[in-house]
């Protein structure tokens, strides 16, 4: 195995260890997947009946674009859970990375009129960046495609509605810190909602948050490696 390789397992496994800690799992069930460096049409996945708790950087499974395994792993693939991260790996040439979740709150937002709403400092960060795809069934049809891809347009998240987020990033730091936001910002929202009527921040102070935002902005590599020191504390077993 490669190093860049070899890079890219830790880097996944410790992304699901990640979402392991921050409750962002989901049983067994969805994935995040990143292009193996270097190799066109290589892929890395959790194996399918693997809590995301359990995932190591050697149990991560080696995949083809149509999800067939490129390795010698017994572990199983969920295919038709990979449909829709094919969709965008095999189209968007810097989608490196995907991450799909359902989770309480951004499944929340995914399944309310309006989706998510300018009612909060993280949301204000996303305001412009965010396009949505109309609930079809489960993702596993190959006609969808095309109109996920145009519905997706040049933003990097989707919320497909009445089911949840897909975030794509150029790395997986990147695409960690965009989720992060995303969660927190549909976090604030369930919640302010509950409590009353929320207060919308206008468009003129969302282009000068955004403009401000964006200057201290950097790659997510540094809020990333502080959320692997919080799993190395739990269990660094994931480096195996």
């Amino acid at each position: 195995m490669k190093d860049a390789e070899w890079q890219a397992r830790q880097q996944l496994a410790a992304t699901y260890r990640i979402f392991a800690m921050m409750g962002w799992d989901e049983l067994i069930f969805t994935h995040i997947t990143v292009k193996v460096p270097n190799e066109d049409g290589a892929f890395l996945i959790n194996p399918f009946g693997t809590h995301f708790s359990e995932v190591t950087a050697s149990s991560l499974v080696k995949i083809d674009i149509d999800g067939n395994k490129l390795c010698g792993s017994e572990a199983r693939v969920n295919k038709a859970g990979f449909v829709q991260h094919s969709v965008f790996h095999r189209h968007l040439p810097d989608a490196r990375c995907i991450i799909h979740t359902h989770t309480t709150a951004t499944a929340a937002v995914c399944s309310m009129k309006g989706g998510l709403q300018p009612v909060n400092f993280y949301a204000c960060n996303l305001m412009g960046r965010i396009s949505y795809h109309d609930f079809e069934g489960v993702t596993v049809r190959e006609e969808e495609s095309e109109r996920l891809i145009a519905n997706l347009g040049n933003n990097r998240i989707l919320m497909l509605r009445n089911h949840g987020p897909v975030v794509i990033g150029e790395s997986l730091p990147s695409a960690l810190v965009q989720y992060w936001a995303l969660q927190r910002a549909c976090e604030i929202q369930v919640a302010t909602m509950r409590a009353g009527e929320p207060i919308v921040v206008s468009q003129d102070v969302i282009d000068v948050h955004q403009r401000d935002a964006h200057m201290t902005c950097e790659n997510g590599t540094a809020e990333f490696d502080a959320l692997v020191r919080r799993v190395d504390k739990i269990d660094p077993g994931w480096r195996e």
